[in-house]
C-alpha cells in the first residue's frame, strides 16, 4: 500500500471556524473539533491530517506580524514531518498573510495553502467545506513523488492563486479573491487542473525562514484635493521608514512643485517611497505620462504590478533583513517571491 501523505492543518481563526452567539448575534470562535465534526468527508481522505489550533482563535482583523512569525516557526518545526500545510485564516487579511509568508519562507518544496470561507462551516450554504477539502487535497498531492505546488497560495471558490498576487475584492460573494495580474495556479472541477507553466519551481536550496520584520511603514493614498498638510504629516513622521504611495492609474500623481518638494524632502531624509497603483489591475509605468515622469527622477521606486498587500509586506521584510537603503531599493524592483512581473 502506498504511503499516506500527511498535511498539517493550522487553524488560526476566521469565519470558517465561527458560530453565532445566541445571546449577541455576533460570530465567535468555537472549538476546532467541531469544525472537523462538520466535515465528515475528511475521514474518507487517504491523507493523514495533523491539527494545530491557535488558542484563542484570532479574528483576521487582529492579524499582526508577530502571528506571521509564529506561523513561520510552526511550519519550520514541522517541515520534515509533513507533505504540505493548510492554514485556516480569516479572509479579510488573508492576502496580507499570504504575501508576508511568501517572503519569509525561503526555498519551499512543499505547498503552504491558506483558505477560509465567507460563511461559517456549520451553516447550510457554507463555502467552507469545499474550500477546506480541496485545499487539503492540493496540499497532499504529488506528481512523481514530488509536490506539485511549491509556494504560498490562497485557495478560494474553486481556484488556487499565488498568495502574493491576490487581494480580497468582495465581502459578499464566495469568489472573494482576485489575482488580476497573474493567472490562477489551478482550477478545481471534476478534476483539479494545474497551470504548470505558471507554477513556482521547487527550490534546490535548503528550506529556511527569515522572521525579522520591520513594520515602520505607511500607506499614503492620493485623492483629488488631498491636503498637503496631511501628506507632510505622513512623510515627516520620524518613526516611518518607508511609504507605499498609492497613485492614480499607471503611477500618476500631482506634478505641482509643492507636492514634488514634499516627496523630495522625504527621500532626502532617508525615506523609501514605493509607487503602487490604486487600480485593481495593471501596472505602474513611471514616465508614461507627464504626471509621473518626475517621480522616477527624484528617486521614487516603481512598484510595477505588485499588489498593495504584497508591497506593504515586502517593505516590512526588506527593512527587517537589510540595513542598506540602496540594497532595499534595488530589491523592491526585483521579483523575489513571484510578487511582480519584471
Amino acid at each position: 500500500m502506498a504511503k499516506r501523505n500527511t498535511v498539517l492543518l493550522i487553524y488560526t481563526g476566521g469565519t470558517i471556524g465561527m458560530v453565532k452567539d445566541t445571546h449577541t448575534g455576533t460570530l465567535v470562535p468555537f472549538n476546532f473539533e467541531y469544525l472537523l465534526h462538520q466535515v465528515p468527508e475528511l475521514k474518507n481522505f487517504n491523507v493523514n491530517i495533523d491539527v494545530l489550533s491557535f488558542t484563542p482563535a484570532i479574528d483576521s482583523s487582529n492579524m499582526h506580524p508577530n502571528i506571521w512569525e509564529k506561523l513561520c516557526k510552526i511550519i519550520y518545526a514541522n517541515y520534515n514531518k509533513v507533505d504540505g500545510f493548510v492554514i485556516l485564516h480569516g479572509s479579510d487579511t488573508m492576502a496580507y498573510t499570504a504575501s508576508a509568508l511568501s517572503f519569509m519562507l525561503h526555498n519551499l518544496t512543499k505547498p503552504v495553502i491558506l483558505t477560509g470561507s465567507q460563511l461559517p462551516i456549520g451553516t447550510i450554504r457554507t463555502d467552507g467545506k469545499e474550500n477546506l477539502i480541496t485545499a487539503i487535497e492540493i496540499a497532499s498531492t504529488k506528481k512523481l513523488g514530488k509536490a506539485i505546488i511549491n509556494e504560498v497560495c490562497i485557495y478560494f471558490e474553486y481556484k488556487l492563486y499565488r498568495g502574493n498576487r491576490t487581494h480580497k475584492f468582495n465581502s459578499e460573494h464566495f469568489d472573494a479573491f482576485h489575482s488580476p495580474n497573474y493567472r490562477y495556479l489551478a482550477k478545481a472541477g471534476v478534476h483539479i487542473d494545474y497551470n504548470y507553466s505558471v507554477l513556482q519551481k521547487a527550490s534546490k536550496s535548503k528550506f529556511e525562514i527569515k522572521t525579522k520584520l520591520n513594520n515602520n511603514v505607511a500607506i499614503l493614498t492620493l485623492f483629488p484635493g488631498i491636503s498637503y498638510e496631511l501628506i507632510s504629516t505622513v512623510l515627516a513622521s520620524k518613526s516611518i521608514e518607508a511609504i507605499v504611495l498609492l497613485t492614480f492609474g499607471s503611477g500618476n500623481a500631482p506634478n505641482d512643485e509643492a507636492f514634488i518638494n514634499l516627496l523630495k524632502s522625504a527621500i532626502k531624509g532617508g525615506k523609501i517611497i514605493y509607487n503602487v497603483t490604486q487600480c485593481n489591475a495593471g501596472s505602474v509605468i513611471q514616465g508614461r505620462y507627464e504626471t509621473s515622469e518626475q517621480l522616477a527622477s527624484i528617486g521614487i521606486i516603481s512598484g510595477s504590478d505588485i499588489t498593495t498587500e504584497a508591497a506593504i509586506t515586502k517593505l516590512m521584510y526588506l527593512l527587517g533583513n537589510y540595513k542598506s537603503k540602496e540594497t532595499i531599493k534595488k530589491m523592491l524592483l526585483q521579483n523575489i517571491a513571484g510578487e511582480l512581473t519584471n
